[in-house]
C-alpha cells in the first residue's frame, strides 16, 4: 500500500497522536428522518408506511421519493390538518379508516406508523392506540417516532428497525432435562448388555454432534441493504464456516429472525446506534462490535472479529483485500495525496475517512451530526491504525459542526475535495470549491469487497472534471494564442 510521506503544511496534528474529538454547537442541515421510507418500504415487500404528518411532509416525500401516485406506491401521507390539531377530531376513528383502507386495497402483513415532528409536537398517542386497532383489523402495526428531532436522516432507519426489533419472536430455549427424566433415560444393564458396543460408540458420536450443532451460537446481522449485497455478505461468512440465522429488516415481515440470550448481532451501518441497544437491552442479545463492511479494509475486519467471536480461523482474506487493491490501482493513482474535508451529513463520515484514508488521501476534518463511541469503537480504532500505518496526520472529528466556522476552515486548509450535503454543495461550488454530495454514499452500494470500486467511482468524479476543464482550458489558451499568431 502506497503511504504518505508528505504532511499538510496546514495541519500542525503530529500523526503520532490520537484521535481528537470536538463538540460545536452548530444547527443539522440535512433531510428529514422521513425520507427512510424511500428505501425501507422497498426492502421490506409486504409492508406498507403510512406517514403521520402535515403538507410539509407530503411535499417532501412527493418530491424526496420522485414516485408517481399512479405507481401506488406501498406508501401513503395521513395529512393532519386544523382540526385534527386542535382535537376537535377524534384521531383513533381516522387512522381506524385509513388503516381499513389499507387493508382492503393492499393487504400487507405489517402497517409501519411513521411519526413526525407534528405528532410529537400535539402528544398523538401512536402507541396508545396501535395495540387497539392491529386487535381490530387483524394487521401488526408498528410503531416509528422517525422525526426531524433526530440528528441526521438516516437515523430514520434506525428508529424503524428499533421499532421492528421489539417484534421479532423469542428463540426457544433448549430443555433442561431434570433429574426425573435422567434416571429414566438411564438403560437397563440388562439391556446394554445385548447391545454391541460399537453401535453405543455410533450413538454417543452422533449425539456429541447434535449437542455441538444446538451450542452452536447463531449470528444476526442488521441493516437495510439491497438482496445482492446481503447475499454477497453472508456468502462471506458463509465462506468461513460461519451461518447467518437472519437478517433485520427481513424481506418479509413473516420471516423476522428470532432473538434471545444465546444470539450474537452485528450491524452493518454506523448509524444503527438505537437498534444495537434495543437488541442488548430488550432483546438481551449479544453485540459484536466490529467495523463496518465498507471498502476492502473494513470487510476484512468485520469478517474477522466475527470469525475471532465464533472461534474460526480466518481463511483467504489477507490475498482477497490485496487483489480488490491492486485492481482499484487506476482509482487510487487519482486520490493519492488529495486531501479531503467531511462535513457531515449522513452518519458514514467516519468510515469513508478511514477507507480513504487507507486509499492515500489526507482527511483534514471528519464533520459527524451525532456520534455514538461506544456502538463506532471498532470503527474509531481502525480509523486510528488506518492513519498511522499510512503515516497521514490524524483528523479532527468535529460533533455537531458548526457550519460557519466549517467554511472558515475550508478557506484556510483548501481541500481538494469537499463531502457536504446537498444544501451547501453549490454555494461552495460557486466559491471555487470541489464538492460531492454526501447522500449519494446512502443511496450507492458502498458495502463489500468488489463494491469499494463504486465508493471511489464517486470520489474521483468530481476530481476527474476537474482535470477535464483545466485540460480543455488549456487547449483553448493554446488555440487563441495560435489564431493571434495567424493573425
Amino acid at each position: 500500500m502506497y503511504k504518505n510521506t508528505e504532511l499538510s503544511k496546514n495541519m500542525s496534528i503530529s500523526s503520532n497522536d490520537s484521535l481528537k474529538f470536538e463538540c460545536e454547537t452548530g444547527n443539522y442541515h440535512t433531510f428529514c428522518p422521513i425520507s427512510c421510507v424511500s428505501w425501507l418500504y422497498q426492502k421490506i415487500e409486504d409492508s406498507f408506511f403510512l406517514v403521520i404528518g402535515t403538507k410539509t411532509c407530503g411535499y417532501f416525500l412527493q418530491n424526496a421519493l420522485g414516485v408517481m401516485i399512479f405507481a401506488e406506491p406501498r406508501y401513503a401521507m395521513a395529512e393532519l390538518e386544523e382540526a385534527d390539531i386542535s382535537a376537535q377530531l377524534n384521531d383513533y376513528k381516522e387512522l381506524k379508516r385509513l388503516c381499513l383502507q389499507i387493508k382492503q386495497d393492499r393487504n400487507p402483513s405489517v402497517i409501519v406508523w411513521i411519526g413526525t415532528c407534528t405528532t410529537e409536537i400535539i402528544k398523538m398517542d401512536l402507541e396508545g392506540m396501535a395495540p387497539k386497532l392491529e386487535v381490530e383489523i387483524g394487521i401488526p402495526i408498528v410503531v416509528a417516532r422517525a422525526n426531524g428531532l433526530d440528528y441526521a436522516f438516516t437515523q430514520g432507519e434506525d428508529t424503524v428497525l428499533a421499532a421492528m426489533a421489539t417484534r421479532c419472536p423469542e428463540k426457544e430455549k433448549s430443555p433442561e432435562i431434570s433429574e426425573n427424566s435422567s434416571k429414566i433415560l438411564n438403560l437397563n444393564k440388562d439391556l446394554l448388555s445385548s447391545v454391541s458396543v460399537s453401535e453405543i460408540n455410533l450413538k454417543q458420536d452422533s449425539s456429541v454432534v447434535k449437542n455441538e450443532e444446538e451450542k452452536q451460537p447463531s449470528l444476526v446481522l442488521f441493516g437495510s441493504l439491497p438482496s445482492t449485497v446481503v447475499s454477497v455478505l453472508t456468502l462471506e461468512l458463509n465462506k468461513q464456516g460461519i451461518e447467518v440465522a437472519g437478517w433485520l429488516p427481513s424481506q418479509r415481515y413473516s420471516d423476522l429472525p428470532s432473538l434471545g440470550e444465546d444470539i450474537y448481532v452485528c450491524g452493518v451501518n454506523p448509524y444503527l446506534s438505537r437498534t444495537a441497544m434495543t437488541l442488548m437491552r430488550r432483546k438481551k442479545c449479544k453485540l459484536i462490535n466490529a467495523p463496518f463492511p465498507i471498502g476492502p479494509d473494513g470487510t476484512r475486519a468485520w469478517v474477522e472479529k466475527i470469525c475471532e467471536v465464533f472461534g474460526r480461523i480466518p481463511k483467504g482474506l489477507e490475498e482477497r483485500e490485496t487483489k480488490i487493491w491492486q485492481n482499484l490501482e487506476d482509482y487510487l493513482a487519482l486520490v493519492r495525496g488529495k486531501s479531503v474535508f467531511f462535513m457531515g451529513d449522513n452518519l458514514l463520515e467516519i468510515s469513508l475517512a478511514r477507507f480513504l484514508t487507507r486509499c492515500g488521501m489526507i482527511v483534514y476534518e471528519c464533520g459527524v451530526p451525532y456520534l455514538d463511541k461506544r456502538y463506532q469503537a471498532a470503527e474509531l480504532k481502525l480509523l486510528e491504525t488506518t492513519c498511522f500505518e499510512m503515516n497521514v496526520p490524524m483528523p479532527r472529528i468535529v460533533e455537531k459542526p458548526d457550519n460557519y466556522y466549517q467554511v472558515q476552515r475550508i478557506r484556510e486548509l483548501q481541500p481538494d475535495l469537499v463531502i457536504t450535503g446537498m444544501a451547501l454543495s453549490n454555494p461552495l461550488e460557486a466559491r471555487g470549491i470541489t464538492t460531492k454530495w454526501s447522500v449519494e454514499f446512502t443511496f450507492a452500494q458502498i458495502h463489500g469487497f468488489s463494491n469499494a470500486k463504486d465508493i471511489l467511482e464517486l470520489v474521483t468524479r468530481p476530481l476527474r472534471r476537474n482535470q477535464l476543464q483545466q485540460v480543455s482550458s488549456k487547449t483553448l489558451v493554446k488555440f487563441n494564442e495560435k489564431k493571434h499568431q495567424l493573425i
